[in-house]
């Protein structure tokens, strides 16, 4: 005997249900919203997208109209005077004897004074609520 004549028949006991299809919408197929003009998108608030009020990330960081330095422009890029090689080095010292990956502020404090760094100048910015400690008397 073959199987399909033990097999009953169930076309017409149950009536069959169509499941709705339901349609996937990739977002990133269509046009994307930043490439249609404003009419088009559909907004109606101010543009924001002009030449003259792009930043790159660099200017967000610090401030409108701030520029480097050329001796911090000079150390990122990996030329670093005498100073900041010696400073850098006495922090990468100071991490790896007392094995911190990152050392507090007062710690930063601490490896500068035994750098031999002291206050012996009133400091140029203003901070409220924050008293001036003792200046050294400048060695001539």
């Amino acid at each position: 005997m073959s199987q399909e004549n033990n097999v009953e028949s169930t076309e017409n006991d149950t009536p069959e249900v169509e499941t709705p299809v339901r349609s996937v919408v990739d977002r990133r197929a269509g046009l994307d919203r930043r490439q249609k003009s404003r009419a088009e998108a559909g907004y109606t608030g101010p543009e924001r997208r002009s030449e003259e009020n792009r930043r790159t990330g660099l200017e967000r960081r610090r401030g409108a109209g701030i520029r480097r330095s050329d001796d911090r422009k000079a150390a990122e890029e990996g030329e670093m005077t005498a100073e900041q090689f010696e400073f850098v080095m006495a922090i990468e010292t100071y991490k790896k004897v007392n094995k911190k990956m990152f050392p507090t502020w007062t710690e930063v404090l601490e490896v500068m004074q035994q750098l031999g760094y002291r206050k012996v100048e009133a400091r140029q910015i203003k901070m409220e609520s924050v008293p001036e400690p003792t200046l050294y008397s400048k060695v001539a």
